[in-house]
C-alpha cells in the first residue's frame, strides 16, 4: 500500500476504532470493552514514555491509582459532580508529575524503571496501611457519583460512550503531539539524547514535559475505571500489575497509537479469557514475549505494517 493510499486510510481511523470497540461490545458485554477501552488508554499513556522517549517504567500503576483513588475519595470529601472527580483525577495525576518529575526524569535505564517502581510501592503503602482510614484500606472505597444534565454514569451504555469517547480524542491528541515537533524531539531522545542537547535543546524539560503529560492521562484512565466500577482497591495502585502494561506495550508494538491499542485489546483478551481454558495462562504470556523478542520485536502493529508495507508508526510524510 502506497504511503498516500496509507494516509488516506488513516482518515478513517476514528470510524475504525469505534467500530471495532462496538463490535466488541456486542461479541463480550458494554461492561467488559469498557473495561478493555481503559486499559487501552493507560497503555496509550504509557507508551508516551517507553515507546517514544525511550524509559521503561516499572511504575505506571502509581499514576493510574493517584486518578483513580482522586475520583474516588471526590464524591465524599468535596462533590458528587462526576466531572469535579475529573478535574481532581487530572489535577492529581499532573501534581505527581511535576513532584516526582524532576527526580525521576533525570535518570536513565534500570534506574529510572526502579525509581518509578520505588515510588510505586511508597503509594501502594500509604493507600493501604498509611490511609486507609480515608481510602478504605483492603476493602477500598465506594463511589457514586450525581447525574449531570443527560448523563448518568450510573449507566453502563454512557460510561462505554464516555469512554470510547475518551479514547479516540486521546488517540487523536496523541497522535497530533507525537507527529509534531515535539515528538520528533523525543525520539531523538530515544535514539540519541547527547545529540539532541549537543543541538542545544534542554532534553530535561521535554522529558519532564512528557512525562507529566503521561502522569496525567494515565490519571484520566483511573477516572474512567472509578465511573466503571464505582470503587477503587489497593489494587488499581498495585505494583505487581505494572507488567500488565508493560505487556501490552510489547505484544501491540511500542512506539505506535494503534500498536497500543492492539496491545491494550490482546493482552486484556488473554488475561481476561485464556485462564477459561488454560489454568496455567501466565506461561503463555512468557512463551508470547519469548516470540516477540526473537521473532516479531515490532509486535502486532509492527508485523500487520510490514505486510501492507506501511509505515510502522503514524508519522505523516
Amino acid at each position: 500500500m502506497s504511503t498516500n493510499r496509507w494516509d488516506t486510510l488513516r482518515r478513517f481511523d476514528v470510524i475504525i476504532l469505534a467500530t471495532i470497540f462496538i463490535a466488541l461490545a456486542w461479541i463480550l458485554t458494554v461492561h467488559r470493552t469498557t473495561d478493555f477501552i481503559i486499559f487501552c488508554i493507560f497503555v496509550l499513556a504509557y507508551d508516551l514514555l517507553y515507546g517514544y522517549m525511550g524509559r521503561l517504567s516499572f511504575g505506571h500503576m502509581l499514576y493510574f491509582g493517584v486518578g483513580a483513588y482522586a475520583a474516588a475519595l471526590t464524591p465524599e470529601y468535596v462533590s458528587g459532580n462526576p466531572f469535579a472527580a475529573l478535574a481532581l483525577a487530572l489535577a492529581a495525576g499532573a501534581l505527581v508529575g511535576v513532584l516526582l518529575g524532576p527526580i525521576i526524569v533525570r535518570t536513565t535505564g534500570a534506574c529510572f524503571a526502579l525509581i518509578n517502581l520505588a515510588f510505586n510501592q511508597v503509594g501502594y503503602f500509604l493507600v493501604l496501611i498509611a490511609f486507609a482510614a480515608y481510602t478504605g484500606g483492603e476493602d477500598g472505597k465506594a463511589a457514586f457519583f450525581d447525574k449531570v444534565w443527560f448523563l448518568d454514569f450510573g449507566n453502563r451504555t454512557v460510561v462505554f460512550v464516555t469512554a470510547l469517547v475518551s479514547l479516540l480524542l486521546v488517540s487523536y491528541f496523541l497522535g497530533s503531539l507525537t507527529n509534531s515537533p515535539f515528538g520528533i524531539l523525543l525520539r531523538t531522545i530515544k535514539e540519541n539524547e547527547l545529540r539532541a542537547r549537543f543541538l542545544g535543546y534542554d532534553t530535561y524539560r521535554y522529558k519532564l514535559l512528557a512525562f507529566t503529560i503521561s502522569t496525567s492521562l494515565s490519571a484520566f484512565a483511573g477516572w474512567l475505571s472509578i465511573l466503571n466500577y464505582t470503587y477503587a482497591t489497593p489494587s488499581f495502585i498495585d505494583p505487581h500489575r505494572n507488567v500488565e502494561v508493560i505487556f501490552a506495550s510489547l505484544i501491540g508494538g511500542a512506539g505506535s497509537i494503534y500498536g497500543a491499542i492492539a496491545g491494550g485489546i490482546a493482552y486484556m483478551a488473554i488475561s481476561n479469557y485464556l485462564p477459561n481454558y488454560i489454568q496455567r495462562w501466565e506461561m503463555f504470556l512468557g512463551m508470547t514475549l519469548l516470540l516477540l523478542v526473537f521473532k516479531f520485536q515490532t509486535g502486532i502493529w509492527g508485523f500487520v505494517s510490514s505486510l501492507f508495507n506501511m509505515p510502522r508508526t503514524e508519522e505523516k510524510s
